[in-house]
């Protein structure tokens, strides 16, 4: 269940890098919902929560003007992955901070270093994860922005908004659901990104 709460994360993180950071900060802090594992605890700290309201606020705004939200996602395409990371290997942590008897075996684990190793395996394919997410919504938006001129930016951007706040909602609540939600996405995405081709080749054809 906690590989699948990293994995849901991470993949909401590939289209809002701060969504899923901040309600796994705010949610760890208020609630027992989300327990991080040591070495993650900085994650609800207050401090850390303001500067991620802040920057959610700008790329919220940023990503809903045509033009501005490419530049935006050229920007994102090493902080969406870094935020995949770190939301995944944050999930992953919930296992060891909720069950005393996974904490003893990993610190036990950890003394021949192999926690420290799993923490980096969880970072690295959170990442992975995020990039691939990152990758198919920075092909998607141009094509939206050159199909509707411009005028279906902000309509796309909250959508991508909802899906990632909904994704990381499930991750932390129905880690479950995320087996089906996270195919649904990324094939909403590829179908697309093959529609929003053929229509400017259709555009391009007839100019």
């Amino acid at each position: 269940m906690e590989l699948l709460t990293g994995l849901g994360l991470a993949s909401s993180a590939g289209l809002n890098a701060y969504i899923p950071l901040l309600m796994a900060g705010v949610l760890a802090r208020y609630t027992d919902w989300f327990p991080l594992g040591a070495g993650w605890e900085w994650l609800a700290n207050p401090a850390v929560l303001i500067v991620l309201g802040v920057l959610l606020a700008v790329e919220f705004l940023a990503d809903k003007i045509p033009g501005v939200d490419s530049v935006n996602d050229v920007l994102q395409t090493v902080i969406r992955p870094t935020a995949g990371g770190i939301t995944f290997g944050a999930g992953a942590s919930t296992l060891t901070a909720a069950d005393p008897v996974t904490t003893d075996t990993v610190t036990a684990a950890a003394a021949g270093g192999g926690e420290g190793t799993m923490t980096w395996v969880f970072v690295i394919v959170g990442a992975i994860v995020a990039l691939l997410f990152h990758t198919l919504k920075a092909l998607v938006r141009p094509l939206v922005n050159t199909v509707t001129v411009g005028i279906g930016a902000p309509v796309a951007s909250v959508v991508e908004d909802v899906a990632s706040f909904f994704m990381a909602a499930l991750a932390i609540l129905l880690p479950l659901l995320i087996v089906l939600l996270i195919p649904l996405i990324a094939m909403g995405g590829v179908l697309l990104l093959r529609r929003g081709r053929r229509r400017r080749a259709e555009r391009a054809a007839t100019a």
